[in-house]
């Protein structure tokens, strides 16, 4: 069963002590906004949420091997021993993954892994791990969430690049269901997904409108985006839920939708100011119990992290 997170308490900062280290990578309820360019290349716009990934990394020199719990993480196996060998670390060691993300909805389960396995490593046999290294390990693997940099981030996800960082969302809880799956995130990025030229112009538009409404802390523009997005990526990712949620954001006095466009989630943005927030937040979630079993929905809060909170190397 899925838990709800209204009110989660953050992860302790990254710690090292004794060749172990722990570090944490926050996810992100699906994309703000995800596309094309004119100039070429596929890019998203993350929505970090207050749901985290954490990586416990017991670093031992007379190993030969990295042992990863549970097995089945072999990404962050991958990376763990990359980090290993690219500073000539030598040894291996024992990887423990935990946290409250649930795999291939598109929350950026995977990314955050992999992001916390970077940094619990690096932690442990005492070496920097800034964002741009973190790209360039997480590259070879797979396509990627911006959640290794702070804040609201312009990521072109299939060449692992930070593009443009926006700023920080307004406090706004996301609830939200799971239409079901696993996606496979790997396999949908393989697709070729034939933006037209009028896509991608649309898509540089909508870019921009985003970066002034996340610096002005427009909610209701941010919820404009957001929804056209979401609606634009239905002949991709479609989402029996859109149409409903779309009009239970606006009946509720939400600013829109947001999508994972990869991924089977999709929530409502309730700022926390409006009006009686509370009941507010209550009805949307009775009503979307009622879309879907309640094993099946997600609710969660953006995350308001700046350069100096969880998740950043200082």
């Amino acid at each position: 069963m899925t838990r709800q997170l209204l009110r989660p308490e953050r992860p302790e900062r990254s710690f090292r002590a004794r060749g172990s280290a722990v570090s944490s990578a926050f996810g992100t309820f699906g994309e703000l906004l995800q596309g094309a360019l004119p100039e070429g290349p596929d890019f998203l716009v993350t929505l970090p949420i207050a749901r985290w990934s954490t990586a416990a990394f017991e670093y031992d020199g007379s190993r030969e091997d990295v042992e990863t719990f549970p097995a089945t993480k072999t990404k962050a196996r991958r990376v763990a021993e990359a980090v290993l060998a690219r500073h000539a670390a030598g040894g291996g060691g024992s990887l423990r993954l935990s946290g409250s993300l649930p795999e291939g909805r598109g929350l950026a389960s995977s990314s955050a892994d992999l992001v916390a396995t970077a940094r619990a490593v690096a932690g442990a046999i005492g070496l920097d791990m800034p964002p741009t290294l973190i790209e360039d390990l997480l590259r070879p693997i797979e396509p990627t969430d911006g959640v290794m940099y702070p804040g609201v981030v312009a990521f072109d996800h299939r060449e692992v690049r930070h593009r443009r960082s926006l700023g920080i969302l307004p406090p706004m809880t996301i609830v939200g269901i799971d239409e079901g799956g696993p996606v496979d995130t790997v396999a949908f990025n393989a697709i070729p997904k034939n933006f037209t030229d009028r896509d991608r112009e649309e898509y540089a538009a909508l870019l921009a409108e985003l970066g002034t409404a996340v610096a002005a802390a427009d909610n209701a523009a941010i919820g404009r985006i957001a929804t056209r997005s979401a609606h634009l990526n239905q002949r991709l990712c479609p989402k029996r839920s859109l149409h409903a949620m779309t009009a239970l954001s606006a009946e509720l006095g939400g600013v829109g939708v947001v999508a994972a466009h990869s991924g089977s989630a999709i929530g409502l943005l309730l700022p926390q100011d409006v009006p009686d927030y509370r009941s507010r937040l209550a009805e949307a979630i009775r009503r979307c119990r009622q879309l879907v079993h309640s094993q099946q929905l997600l609710c969660c809060q953006t995350l308001d992290l700046d350069p100096a909170g969880i998740g950043v190397e200082l």
